[in-house]
């Protein structure tokens, strides 16, 4: 089996479903070079529920 190295699994989460107060949640699983970007993901994805692109960042 490979090794990963610089690679980490990240979560995003959407931030305008967090603030809109309806239930449910957007969450996507990616993976990141820590070397090349050690700052938290943003990045614009598919949000089902609310059905619109929305911007989703790196939770811990």
């Amino acid at each position: 089996m490979a090794k990963r190295g610089n690679r980490v699994q990240v979560i995003l989460e959407c931030t305008e479903h967090k603030n809109s107060g309806m239930p449910g949640t957007s969450r996507y699983i990616t993976t990141k070079n820590k070397k090349n970007s050690p700052d938290r993901l943003e990045i614009k994805k598919f949000n089902p529920i609310l059905k619109k692109m929305t911007v989703h960042k790196e939770i811990k």
